[in-house]
């Protein structure tokens, strides 16, 4: 060894996928009859050493592809090109508590390649996959540092219950998908159907995200570095009144109330230090003190190797993200441990630990007081100090947060995600394992608001504490028989289930802290309302599973699941139910008729049902619950007790969903056009639905199984290689889809008015009065028949009854819920270089537009500018400012509430990346097997029909989503 060792030579090489010309990442490159090998980098290159002089061969293999054997010769730089199997239909699909062939499967099952996941570098890697998952709908919650993402897959099912999907992380069920470092995940997997999700049971009634962690491999130990830097800016973000503006509808409402005629009339309406601001031209735009240019940046390290018995992968990340606010920054330090381990030929082991440490700091949004806060007026005094109150005006000053210790919300928390394995290969085709998984999750919040803050607003000051520890842990035995005996194919999966969630919390508040640098650390110092509270909840859940898939002649496929699931938060009597699935597959392109079809490589037709269940409530939601009151006999003090507001039901149930799927999947050209095509039905009955009591029974509501939804729809995903040269490939990607959401049923039997709730209509819509116009002067005598006059909102009399009433007149004018959502996504790459882009729409979802309402007809605060109704300028879209109107009469008594609603429909370029690729001739000389450096650009161009805006936000004005460009660089060796 040490003589071969010495006349030993390097070789490098790139592994690409002999189709579409793409790097191949994870391939085993073998010196054979040796141990020594590689792994390839997510760019398919490898590096390694080989004895000088000898005739070694490598051997070259990958799962999905045909295994190669090169004679190396004198070559030391290497371009190999693996070929598909297309006995074995490209990559391994990871479905539950198990893997099959994707020519195998028979559910609704959406697979992500790690590239995919590096498209677009973010925090959270669900963004990346905005619009490339047919059927998941995937947004942005809002701009703030570390914000999170919605995410429903196949629509909402229930109203009051959770519609989130479940996540599994390497076997183990994970709520906290955040805490992944994108640049760990092998590959994800999305369940959509009930066949597919039906093994998880009630967990997995609103689908299932399976995430695959990397793992090590043998070979030498490789590192990777990944690290970018980007600047993150307010690219679409609307603006109000400046002083003229201002100035001017404050004047038209004066003018419409009779006080106001000329500019004479100013001292009237304006104060002293209002018409000096007038006569120096002060004019301050409050939201340009508060936005910055924030920060977004990410460095990461990754070891892996091994040798055939023990394989590891290592990494170590930090994230930091500084907000569109000050004070508002997030810093995540995250750290991986993958260990498997061979005992022998039998026996293996392995431990996959996540570490994540959260110190993020969250500001107030700033900007309501921002918008409606009078321009006239000036921030800061003639020695550069902020003013609290500006020109003595009621509105406190919107910058007073960022005064040094007088404001602070600080959330630390620590989470710690162990899982380990052992299993155990019985017989050739018996497999027994065992899944142990903790979590365990520390966090502490603390808050202090000085007197002149955004929610003090001059009252005393307020500091408060509060602790949260989560423990939750699972244990799982899956037993799996695997067998193909001639024609017939045979795979039984056995898994029984315990998984345990506990939370303890506490909470401590006092008001008047004498020493602001104390903040929210010293509570005994305050003076004022110190209470203490402190909470515990305890669930479980157990489950027995069983799952046979059966296949004839690899053209014929059945996939029968059952699986019982019992949990603690359903009342007794109701805690268990079986939740079984079908689903059936015929792969027509195995047919003798089809081998003449040359053109059509793949085609297989699928359908699926089956019933799953969901109980996630409120834990103890069957029982009823004590709260404290305050209480007193006479001058004595005393403990008091009532029911809380919710009110137990002892027969809870479970909520159940019945679906239906067909799909298709299919290619052409030789797979060069690939694709899937899905339909179905979901129904949910016995919705875990909150019904609102009566005043005269003491408690506010009561949680029941009652109503039904239906959730229709189509996916269509598709993928085309458009060009496949040696130096150039072009794909494209695109997918749509189109779910249809209502509500069936409803436990009074007809419309829930109250909470928004409609019978034929999706769960989140908007009901309000139809605006038409704005009445005109010629229509005078018509308004005054319904109350009105010229210059105020107009809206549709439905019944026709020459009245505007709430019973009769008020309709549903829109969903949330877009009527199809779809992408687009190009991946170029030419020689050494790269291009790849992303465009997402979201089509027919209308928003309530917070700005439109940031309106007062007085003029006393600020407004958004509107094109507002006057004698000289009839317009139809705002209403006559009127200062004898307040801003409340004007929402709730003349229809103000219309204005809001807006066409939310959007298309937005969601990311563009150009990346090159360092020839491999020049990392030579560095020791370096790998290098791509790259500028990306997310959230760069939105298309919408409302102006500086990005309607993903879904009608909120705060905290904007940002636009961010970036640099970034991976590295390999």
């Amino acid at each position: 060894m040490p003589a071969w060792a010495q006349q030993s030579r390097s070789v490098t090489g790139q592994v690409l996928d002999a189709v579409t010309g793409e790097g191949l990442p994870g391939v085993t490159v073998l010196v054979k009859n040796t141990t020594v090998g590689a792994s390839t980098d997510p760019d398919g290159r490898f590096l390694l050493s080989v004895p000088d002089g000898s005739e070694a061969s490598l051997t070259v293999s990958s799962i999905g592809y045909l295994t190669q054997t090169i004679t190396l010769g004198s070559q030391t730089d290497l371009k190999i090109r693996l070929a598909p199997d297309r006995k074995a239909l490209d990559e391994v699909v990871v479905i539950g508590y198990g893997q099959v062939k994707k020519s195998d499967v028979t559910g609704a099952i959406v697979s992500v390649k790690e590239a995919d996941l590096k498209k677009v570098p973010v925090a959270n890697v669900m963004e990346s996959l905005q619009g490339r998952l047919p059927g998941v709908d995937i947004v942005s919650a809002g701009g703030q540092a570390g914000a999170p993402v919605n995410i429903t897959v196949r629509g909402n099912r229930s109203i009051n219950a959770s519609n989130g999907p479940l996540f599994v992380v390497d076997g183990v069920q994970y709520n906290s998908i955040q805490d992944i470092n994108p640049n760990d995940i092998a590959s994800m997997e999305v369940l959509k159907d009930a066949a597919s999700t039906a093994i998880y049971g009630a967990r997995g009634a609103n689908g299932v995200i399976i995430v695959s962690t990397k793992k090590g491999a043998a070979g030498k130990t490789r590192v990777t570095l990944n690290s970018y830097y980007g600047i993150t800016d307010r690219v679409y973000y609307p603006e109000v009144n400046n002083a003229a503006e201002f100035v001017a509808q404050k004047r038209e409402a004066n003018r419409t109330s009779g006080r106001w005629a000329t500019v004479a009339d100013d001292p009237k309406i304006f104060t002293a230090a209002e018409l000096e601001a007038i006569a120096n031209g002060t004019s301050t735009n409050w939201a340009d003190l508060l936005f910055r240019d924030g920060v977004q940046q990410e460095h990461q390290i990754g070891l892996s190797g091994g040798s055939e018995k023990t394989k590891f992968y290592l990494s170590g990340d930090y994230y930091n993200e500084q907000g569109l606010f000050r004070k508002d920054d997030l810093n995540r330090y995250s750290f991986r441990a993958n260990l498997d381990q061979a005992l022998n030929d039998k026996v293996s082991i392995g431990l996959q630990n996540q570490l994540t440490y959260y110190n993020q700091n969250t500001r107030r949004d700033p900007t309501n007081q921002a918008n409606k806060i009078n321009p006239l007026g000036t921030p800061y005094d003639a020695d550069g100090n902020i003013v609290n109150y500006p020109n003595n005006q009621a509105f406190i000053n919107p910058l007073v947060d960022e005064l040094p210790d007088n404001y602070t919300n600080n959330t630390r928390t620590t989470r710690t995600f162990s899982t380990a394995y052992i299993s155990y290969q019985i017989l050739p085709s018996l497999n027994l394992r065992s899944n142990l998984g903790l979590t365990l999750s520390n966090g502490r919040t603390g808050i202090y608001q000085g007197q002149y803050t955004l929610d003090r607003n001059g009252q005393v000051s307020q500091s408060s504490y509060g602790t949260q520890f989560d423990t939750n842990w699972s244990w799982e035995n899956i037993l799996n028989y695997n067998k193909t005996f001639g024609n017939h194919s045979l795979t039984a999966t056995g898994v029984t289930s315990l998984l345990t969630f506990n939370t303890e919390n506490s909470n401590a508040q006092g008001r008047n802290q004498l020493l602001a640098y104390q903040e929210f650390f010293a509570l005994a110092n305050a003076n004022q309302q110190v209470g203490i509270n402190s909470g515990y909840t305890d669930s479980k859940l157990i489950s027995f599973t069983g799952r046979v898939q059966y296949g004839f002649k690899g053209k014929y496929l059945l996939t029968l699941t059952g699986r019982e699931d019992l949990s603690s938060k359903l009342a007794r009597g109701n805690k268990g139910s079986f939740f079984p699935s079908a689903a059936v597959a015929w792969r027509i392109i195995d047919e003798d008729f089809m081998k003449d079809l040359t053109s059509v490589t793949d085609l297989k037709l699928r359908a699926s049902y089956g019933r799953a269940g969901n109980y996630d409530v409120p834990a103890y939601s069957s029982q009823s619950l004590l709260s404290r009151i305050p209480y007193a006999f006479g001058e004595t003090a005393a403990a008091g007790y009532t029911f809380a507001n919710r009110i137990g039901n002892p027969e809870l149930g479970w909520e159940i969903s019945l679906t239906k799927n067909v799909g298709l999947d299919f290619g052409f050209l030789d797979n060069r056009v690939t694709g899937s095509v899905d339909v179905y039905d979901t129904k949910t009955s016995d919705l875990l639905l909150n019904r609102f009591l009566p005043l005269s029974s003491g408690v506010s509501f009561i949680t029941q199984n009652i109503g039904q939804t239906r959730n229709r729809g189509v996916e269509v995903g598709l993928n085309a290689r458009v060009v496949e040269r040696e130096d150039f490939t072009w794909n494209v990607g695109l997918t749509w889809f189109k779910n249809k959401e209502e509500i069936l049923e409803l436990g009074t039997g007809t419309n829930d008015i109250t909470n928004g709730l409609f019978i034929g209509s999706p769960v989140r819509v908007f009901y309000d009065y139809e605006k038409i116009g704005i009445w005109q002067t010629d229509e005078a005598d018509a308004a005054k028949a319904f109350g009105q006059k010229p210059g105020q909102i107009k809206v549709k009399d439905l019944d026709g009854d020459g009245r505007i009433t709430a019973a009769n007149d008020r309709r549903v004018l829109g969903s949330a819920v877009p009527k199809w959502s779809g992408s687009l996504s190009s991946d170029l790459s030419y020689k050494g270089f790269d291009l790849s882009f992303q465009v997402f729409a979201r089509i027919g979802q209308m928003i309530n537009y917070e700005y439109a309402e940031v309106f007062d007809p007085q003029g006393i605060e600020n407004s958004s500018r509107q094109n507002y109704w006057t004698p000289e300028n009839p317009s139809n879209d705002y209403p006559r400012p009127d200062a004898a109107l307040s801003k409340s009469t004007l929402r709730n008594g003349l229809f103000g509430t219309t204005l809001g609603y807006r066409d939310g429909s959007f298309v937005k370029l969601r990311g563009v990346t150009l990346g090159y690729n360092l020839p491999a001739s020049w990392l030579e000389k560095v020791a370096i097997s790998s290098a791509r450096v790259y500028v990306q650009g997310k959230n760069l161009v939105t298309l919408s029909e409302i102006d500086n805006y990005d309607p993903e936000r879904g009608g909120a004005i705060t905290t904007p989503i940002p636009r961010v460009v970036s640099a970034g660089i991976n590295l390999g060796f």
